[in-house]
């Protein structure tokens, strides 16, 4: 018979190495980019030839910058490189000039009505339609068949060369859409007393973190759903490419509590999980009470292997009422849900009701 809280143990030693590795790329980000700051991200077309970059690579994209810096040529960024712009060492290129799309399960509808080459740093790639495959780049890791690939160079003439010689966006979108990012735990700790002063004084009732990675299942409305009919005085924290459940949402945007705070702070990459983490923990501590005892829910979007770490990290900090879905992944049979509900009160969302989510989730349940 499998030792349960062996395994249990064995599993929240990885989730420490975790947190370890995000503090670490956190840092690397920040010293090499810059500390990252709230920044309006055009998401409508400007005129003229264009480059996509998707995927996490933020120094990909730097070299990719340099390189294009006086051809001409504009650099616009999909999915998970959306947080690009909060840092200041490429916002600084006038040529980054705004976010194309939304998350990686639609690319191939995205990647075919982008009028240029598309470089691809990072996984979530996925099989390439015909109709963008011949200017489709992949790097680093990422391969596929019959796709050119950026060796470790990084010499992007051949993408470059590529967009000049197509048409690119024949004109620029009035009125432009904006989102904004760049709520990085650098900048959100210094609120901090915004937040806690609002929770005192009734202004905030609970904050929510909805965040983790996007897939293309119909069920994973319950994220929209859930953000859509909060109460208004809930603060909404989003990161990780299911973001994109929340911050295309018309109903929230511009949203503001009382105090004049968005309601909707986007914090970044799947990997900025540990600016969540950082903020959950300086709150506790400024409030002398423990992370669970906080105005706090968190409900997890789960796809793959970056979101089982993010995972295992909060049960490592002991942090419970998380729920995960919109279905459970197969790794938590009914045995490890058991454990799981038994120590930590982890639990599956209610994809069929989310009203009921959000009713317990207001008790602080």
């Amino acid at each position: 018979e499998a030792d349960m809280e062996g395994l249990l143990a064995n599993a929240l030693r990885v989730g420490d190495i975790n947190t370890r590795v995000l503090a670490m790329l956190d840092g690397a980000h920040a010293d090499k980019l810059g500390v990252p700051e709230p920044t309006e991200v055009r998401t409508t077309a400007t005129e003229g030839k264009a480059i996509l970059v998707s995927g996490h690579d933020m120094v990909d994209l730097e070299h990719l910058l340099k390189q294009t810096e006086g051809t001409g040529v504009n650099v616009y960024t999909h999915g998970e490189m959306l947080p690009a712009h909060s840092y200041p060492a490429l916002k600084k290129y006038p040529h980054l000039v705004g976010n194309y799309g939304t998350a990686w399960q639609n690319q191939k509808f995205e990647f075919a009505g982008f009028p240029g080459p598309v470089i691809v740093t990072t996984n979530c790639i996925q099989e390439p339609r015909r109709a963008y495959k011949k200017r489709l780049y992949t790097m680093n890791e990422v391969g596929v068949s019959g796709v050119q690939h950026i060796g470790s160079d990084r010499d992007f003439s051949p993408v470059i060369e590529q967009a000049l010689s197509m048409k690119g966006f024949p004109r620029t979108v009035e009125p432009a859409g904006y989102t904004t990012v760049g709520f990085n735990h650098r900048v959100v700790l210094p609120l901090a007393a915004q937040v806690i002063e609002a929770v005192q004084q009734g202004a905030l009732s609970r904050i929510v973190l909805i965040g983790g990675c996007d897939g293309s299942q119909w069920d994973r409305n319950y994220f929209t759903d859930v953000a859509e009919n909060l109460p208004d005085d809930t603060l909404i924290l989003t990161l990780g490419c299911a973001k994109n459940r929340v911050i295309h949402s018309e109903k929230l945007l511009g949203a503001k509590l009382a105090n004049g705070l968005p309601r909707v702070l986007d914090m970044g990459q799947c990997n900025d999980s540990y600016s969540a983490v950082v903020v959950a923990l300086e709150l506790a501590k400024a409030l002398d009470c423990s992370v669970n005892d906080l105005p706090l829910s968190l409900v997890l979007s789960h796809l793959e292997q970056k979101a089982a770490a993010v995972l295992l990290t909060l049960l490592n900090l002991g942090v419970k009422n998380i729920r995960l879905g919109p279905s459970l992944p197969a790794y938590v049979t009914p045995n490890v849900l058991k454990v799981l509900s038994d120590n930590y009160n982890l639990m599956p969302v209610n994809s069929e009701n989310y009203n009921d989510d959000i009713v317990a989730i207001m008790e602080g349940k």
